[in-house]
């Protein structure tokens, strides 16, 4: 064997043309090369050409050329099915991006509580009074860096710090033990902390992870209030804020729930607050933090402004009122 014979094969790295991948995907389509071409309106020796430009490149057959038919090999069927959703994926992102052009638009990034519970029943009046702007949320645990983005405004939920420096504080919070109306019905009025031992209660399962999340836990409500050795009827956890909610609605048990996000509910009493002289105030606090790059853009501000006056609402529902050492204004 000669050392030419004996030298590794050269693995190609370049990137292969768009314009390849359209013609496979074609002619996998349609496992014909006319009907491809058609597809494509180009010749069928065109995409025969970029047929076999492309198998030159990932250095193997990718079809298998039958007198009357054709066939994806292997390797073929394996690209086919990575390839496929991926210009699928691009595709839609152009189609977006064409639909949008042009438009007024303001992208929010927050967590799926938050959302669910307090921005989105909200944003049909915004959406009613700004018809012409378009709303984009971003609803994740994943806090995006707004300096390089292309998010508009973060809402986020923290203690004060440098993470809200030149931010606007929405509304700090309170804890307060709520339950369905019905769940009550029959039961002796709780009039003591120590008289939440009769119910299941309700509470984060990530209330322990950090030392700010942990004010959110039944066991520091219970030992503030002289009572940390009680045992409920049983614990049932949650990861989220709305679940909690949710499970409290549908009469599962006693919940310890943020009064920001529960406010609505309360006021139309889907539920009712128990033990109300027993809510417990934590540091956390609402934040609205705006992108350098979009503080100055009209439908930004639109939305700011309104966005503060929902927030003006809910702080005078749960009784909070402006943090003076906060920033609340956005210049």
């Amino acid at each position: 064997m000669t050392p030419a014979e004996n030298a590794p094969a050269i693995v190609r790295t370049r990137a292969v043309a768009t314009g390849h991948w359209r013609a496979f995907l074609a002619v996998a389509k349609h496992l014909n090369f006319r009907a491809a071409a058609d597809e494509l309106a180009l010749t069928q020796s065109a995409v025969s050409r970029q047929i076999q430009a492309l198998e030159d490149e990932v250095g193997v057959p990718l079809f298998l050329r039958h007198t009357r038919a054709v066939e994806l090999t292997s390797a073929g069927a394996q690209l086919h099915r990575a390839v496929g959703p991926a210009i699928e994926r691009m595709d839609a992102a152009v189609r977006l991006v064409r639909q949008t052009a042009g438009r007024r638009s303001v992208a929010i990034t927050t967590w799926a509580s938050f959302a669910s519970m307090w921005l989105i029943p909200r944003l049909e009046e915004f959406q009613r009074d700004h018809p012409g702007i378009d709303i984009r949320i971003d609803a994740s645990d994943a806090q995006l860096d707004l300096d390089t983005s292309d998010v508009d405004l973060a809402l986020r939920y923290s203690v004060p710090g440098p993470a809200t420096q030149g931010g606007m504080r929405l509304f700090g919070e309170q804890l307060a033990v709520v339950a369905s109306p019905w769940l009550l019905k029959g039961k002796p009025e709780l009039r003591k902390p120590a008289d939440v031992a009769q119910f299941t209660l309700i509470e984060a399962s990530d209330a322990h992870r950090s030392a700010h999340l942990e004010w959110l836990s039944w066991r520091r409500w219970l030992d503030i209030h002289g009572v940390d050795k009680l045992q409920p009827e049983r614990w049932l956890y949650f990861n989220y804020a709305h679940q909690i909610a949710q499970a409290a609605l549908s009469g599962q048990g006693l919940a310890l729930s943020r009064m920001p996000l529960i406010a609505d509910a309360l006021a139309a009493g889907d539920l009712l607050e128990v033990l109300p002289q027993h809510r417990i105030d934590t540091p956390l606090a609402y934040w609205l933090m705006v992108g350098p790059r979009s503080a100055q853009r009209p439908e930004v501000k639109a939305f700011c402004t309104w966005l503060a006056a929902q927030a003006e609402i809910t702080r005078a529902a749960i009784g909070d009122g402006p943090d003076p050492d906060t920033q609340d204004h956005l210049d």
